[in-house]
């Protein structure tokens, strides 16, 4: 039988970026079911970096993981992972209320400008002249700061198993059996970073589950000629009912902001939501959609209060989770991983994360 410190099952952003956390001190194994890592969720985001998505809990972890990806660890990478952007949140005049509270909840904590959208989006349709600039927001370089999680957790002596899947877990002395298709592992401490497929493993390993719900979100990739630069700001509607992104020349990515509960699976985009997107845009800006290029659609998982989980689990010892990240992932491995693995080891909390209450993350405030 295989036997390591620590088993994590999960080999995207989250399970990458806290094994390379934790493989400095410890012999640490990624499960990961999908011929490569970073299939499902990971390998399907939009790609930016913005401190008010996800809302005041999720900022927090944002925040902190920005200056961690502008100037990473040189161990990490010689070069920064995210590039300028911004967003321009906008509305029409029923929006107003929610530009307010925008501004209430990240006032002095993220800058917020009020804007005329008129004069950031060329041809956006008159009825929209509700606007925030939000002048932080980047690109994110998602393939290059997965692959770096990884080339350096091989570099500490971590292992990864790829098209290995999970299929239980049962709780032995002080530490675990872990069933896969790949044979039995031993380990002390199991950490739950499976994304979609979070309370799937917990039910396999004889915890409760928390109540974690996949969403599936569809995203287009259009072809607009005539759209005036590549440069323009992330776009996103106050009423969230879609974003979109430039990516390239004469190209964007666009998405209904859809949440349809989803089972844990190969999520495939929806067409009604596809269709529901391109309406939307046109609504908002006059630029004629030229072509639909690609369409794709990823599980977003969201515990009950959709803030993230990190710790142990309050009834069952050695069993971690590392879920529920929604969205947001990407854009708060960093700070997560610092602070998830300081919670793990019993370490102090790390310089950058040591501002945020860990607490509102915990297990324990599931019933």
């Amino acid at each position: 039988m295989t036997s390591a410190d620590i088993v994590i099952v999960g080999g995207g952003i989250a399970g990458a970026s806290l094994g390379a956390a934790l493989a400095t001190g410890a012999s640490v194994l990624i499960l990961e079911m999908e011929a490569q890592p970073g299939y499902h969720a990971t390998g399907r985001s939009v790609a930016f970096w913005e401190e008010t998505y996800g809302g005041p809990l999720v900022q927090p972890l944002t925040t902190a993981s920005g200056p961690l990806l502008l100037a990473p660890d040189p161990a990490l990478s010689d070069r920064p992972f995210l590039t300028p952007r911004r967003t321009l949140h906008i509305g029409r005049a029923r929006d107003v209320a929610a530009r307010d509270a925008m501004l209430a909840d990240f006032g002095g904590r993220v800058e917020l400008i009020p804007v005329d959208p008129a004069d950031h989006l060329p041809g956006v349709r008159p009825d929209w002249t509700v606007g925030l600039l939000e002048p932080s927001c980047r690109d994110i370089d998602v393939a290059a700061l997965h692959q770096a999680y990884l080339r350096r957790f091989a570099r500490l002596g971590g292992e990864l198993r790829t098209a290995t899947a999970f299929r239980g877990a049962v709780a032995q002395g002080d530490g675990w059996r872990v069933d896969t298709s790949d044979g039995t592992i031993g380990c002390g401490l199991l950490i739950n970073a499976a994304g979609a497929w979070a309370d799937d493993v917990a039910r396999a390993s004889g915890v409760a589950p928390i109540g974690i719900v996949p969403l599936r979100r569809t995203v287009v990739q259009l072809r607009v000629p005539a759209m005036p630069s590549a440069g323009l700001p992330l776009v996103m509607d106050l009423g969230q009912s879609f974003y979109f992104k430039p990516e390239g020349t004469e190209r964007l990515w666009l998405t209904p902001h859809d949440e349809a509960p989803s089972p844990p699976c190969d999520a495939a985009p929806d067409e009604l939501a596809v269709a529901q997107a391109i309406a939307r845009f046109e609504r908002a800006v006059d630029w004629p959609v030229a072509a639909v290029e690609r369409k794709w659609a990823g599980l977003r998982s969201f515990a009950p209060d959709r803030a993230p989980v990190y710790g142990y689990d309050r009834g069952v010892p050695g069993f971690f989770w590392f879920a529920g990240q929604g969205g947001f992932g990407i854009q708060t491995a960093p700070a997560a991983a610092l602070l998830a693995a300081a919670l793990l080891t019993g370490g102090a909390m790390p310089q950058a994360v040591a501002h945020i209450d860990a607490g509102a993350y915990s297990p324990a405030r599931f019933g």
